[in-house]
């Protein structure tokens, strides 16, 4: 008998001991921060208001679970992001981008000199609109802007403890530049093709 109930017990207490964690990329998160980052950067007013979930995020809605097993087995969630872009390398960041942005890439993007590449860098694009003087000059700001962008994405990843998170926060980070840009600037699409917002 006693051997009978070891036998019984053993796999209910496997079974309650197990836990699943959920480890998720928290993209709606990243999306709004990268919307407020972008829209700081390039000067935008009309940033877009947070919703706010109350303490903790999003709220706790019950629902019941059809599958018996789950019952025994615990699951942990990770709680709701808070996506980290307050450390001072991306304060650094940002304040380089936001001063290059402004007093060189404004001018040169409202002429179509150059665009926000799918990639959401920015690219020469008509070299003619720019004189000679001042060519080497939009190019290295473009050199430079490309390795702030790098880097911006390597730290926001880190910065919030998934650096496997590089390359999502980097395609989240390339559609918020192309979406926020303004109206009369030229903009790729996902297929390389130009058009002007």
């Amino acid at each position: 008998m006693r051997r009978l109930l070891a036998i019984l017990l053993f796999p209910a207490l496997v079974l309650t001991a197990c836990v699943t964690i959920n480890v998720y990329f928290p993209a709606a998160e990243v999306e709004q921060a990268a919307r407020e980052f972008v829209d700081d950067v390039i000067g935008n007013d009309e940033a877009a208001p947070v919703e706010d979930a109350g303490p903790g995020g999003s709220a706790w809605v019950p629902r019941f679970d059809p599958n018996p097993v789950s019952w025994f087995i615990g699951t942990a969630h990770a709680q709701a992001a808070d996506i980290t872009l307050r450390t001072p390398a991306i304060e650094a960041i940002r304040t380089r981008m936001r001063d290059r942005f402004r007093s060189t890439f404004l001018p040169a993007l409202e002429s179509g000199a150059i665009g926000i590449a799918r990639d959401g860098g920015i690219v020469m694009r008509d070299a003619s609109k720019v004189s000679l003087r001042d060519r080497a000059a939009l190019n290295q700001a473009i050199a430079d802007s490309e390795r702030d962008r790098r880097a911006l994405y390597r730290e926001v990843a880190v910065a919030n403890g998934h650096p496997e998170w590089e390359a999502q926060v980097r395609e989240t980070f390339a559609r918020e530049w192309r979406t926020r840009a303004r109206s009369g600037w030229w903009v790729q699409d996902g297929s390389g093709n130009w058009s002007q917002k």
